[in-house]
């Protein structure tokens, strides 16, 4: 582990390793193909069903699927790789430094949907950008629950924090944050779920939380924990790497668990038409607010592949309002709303 310090004053980006996009291309295949494996382990019933594709500007990926499992109704994990000439013009604006430079963009993503209303969704991508001299890792975790567990989601939290916590102590608290401000409806004023970490465009610059990006804002509490922070000196592309991969082989060890609690849990049509209602906010979010959607279309990205994320079945409810006292309550009253889950220690209102 490398030894940070902290200041106000940030370095300039180096350039990556030549064999950079080798390194990272290699890692997201192996971690969709260890992902695929211990889901379908898990599951014990579904398999995963491989579609490879080209694009016709440059790249391609592997997307895998799997539907009518015993776990998972649909779930999918894809890699992709692309590069191009023509940087989308979103890219450009940010870093004007990469103007004229060929872009690489690979990424590994994941969106599961069980059955059970008992098991949350949970979606992944860790992701890497490269043009000429600029260069980031962007990625993150959440999960979406139906039902409120705290135990859950605190050994959710738990795991993340561990993996974080092996390379820098303001990571977790820094992109646990963002996670939250991240996952948002804002038209619906509630989170999407329980969070996770999220974070984007981490170079060596050493900004955990830039401000000069699309989306991002100067007074949230991500923000002003990052400028408490101040810049993470002394991180180079190795660094940043190792964080990557830390952060997606803690998926199998975080998610798991849940599975294997709650996938026997019984249910009936009240909890699979509130799974159904809530898995609207997912496509809600997805459609309007989500960076990776938005850079895979502005790309011609394939479309099959980026709008994988998206529930098998969903529907929606006009004026729906949970009824007082009842699960669906709490999961709305204390569950999409952002929590110190770390450390969690009130008694929860479960199930």
């Amino acid at each position: 582990m490398t030894a940070f310090s902290t200041s106000e004053s940030a370095t300039s980006t180096t350039l990556p390793p030549s064999d950079s996009r080798e390194r990272v291309s290699q890692f997201l295949r192996s971690l969709q193909d260890q992902i695929c494996q211990g889901l379908a382990q898990v599951d014990g019933k579904g398999t995963f069903q491989e579609d490879s594709w080209v694009r016709e500007d440059g790249g391609g990926g592997r997307s895998r699927v799997m539907r009518e499992g015993d776990v998972f109704e649909q779930g999918g994990v894809n890699f992709s790789e692309v590069w191009g000439k023509d940087l989308p013009p979103s890219i450009v604006m940010q870093r004007p430094e990469a103007r004229g430079y060929e872009f690489y963009a690979t990424g590994t993503s994941m969106v599961l949907h069980p059955r059970n209303p008992y098991i949350p969704t949970v979606h992944l991508n860790y992701r890497y950008f490269e043009a000429g001299p600029v260069w980031w890792f962007g990625g993150g975790i959440d999960l979406t629950p139906y039902y409120p567990f705290a135990e859950d989601v605190v050994h959710f939290h738990q795991t993340l924090k561990q993996a974080c916590d092996r390379h820098h102590p303001e990571y977790y608290p820094t992109f646990k944050l963002w996670c939250d401000e991240y996952f948002y409806l804002k038209h619906r004023q509630e989170t999407r779920g329980v969070g996770g970490i999220f974070f984007d465009y981490q170079d060596t610059q050493g900004i955990l939380y830039p401000v000069a990006y699309p989306g991002s804002q100067s007074d949230t509490a991500a923000a002003r924990h990052s400028q408490s922070v101040g810049t993470v000196h002394n991180r180079n592309w190795d660094d940043l790497f190792g964080f990557i991969q830390s952060c997606g082989t803690a998926f199998l060890p975080a998610y798991l668990p849940i599975v294997e609690r709650r996938r026997s849990h019984e249910y009936g049509e009240r909890e699979r038409n509130f799974q159904l209602y809530r898995r609207g906010r997912y496509v809600e979010f997805n459609l309007v607010y989500d960076r990776g959607t938005i850079f895979g279309l502005q790309t011609n990205g394939r479309t099959e592949s980026i709008l994988m994320s998206l529930p098998p079945l969903v529907r929606w409810e006009y004026g729906y309002t949970p009824e007082p006292n009842t699960p669906e309550a709490t999961l709305y009253e204390t569950f999409l709303k952002p929590q110190d889950w770390v450390n969690w220690t009130l008694p929860s209102q479960e199930v």
